[in-house]
């Protein structure tokens, strides 16, 4: 029997505001690194986020990068103004962790 591999969460945090090109440069780091089998899910904590359009957008370019890759991405601690601001924008239901809130 060869060696068992243990899958892997990756875990991303955001803390504070986010420019675009650390968009960029987070999608891509997180793209590199899902291009291995041993990478079973995303992990994003938001709880020290900025709560912002730019967060909202980093949130949904980081939901695209996995579902492109096949893995889930899970959002951890989001704010009462997180969720609600992804309600107000239609997003909610989209990200993990983040439904639930209904305007």
């Amino acid at each position: 029997m060869g060696p068992q591999h243990e899958p892997h969460t990756v875990v991303v945090v955001m803390n504070g505001g986010m420019a675009r090109r650390d968009v960029a440069r987070l999608c891509g780091g997180v793209e590199a690194l899902l291009q291995s089998d041993d990478i079973e899910e995303v992990v994003c904590d938001v709880g020290r986020a900025k709560v912002d359009a730019a967060v909202v957008d980093a949130l949904c370019r980081l939901r695209l990068t996995t579902l492109r890759a096949g893995r889930p991405l899970r959002v951890r601690h989001p704010s009462s103004e997180l969720r609600i601001l992804l309600a107000l924008m239609g997003l909610g239901e989209i990200l993990p962790g983040c439904s639930g809130l209904r305007l």
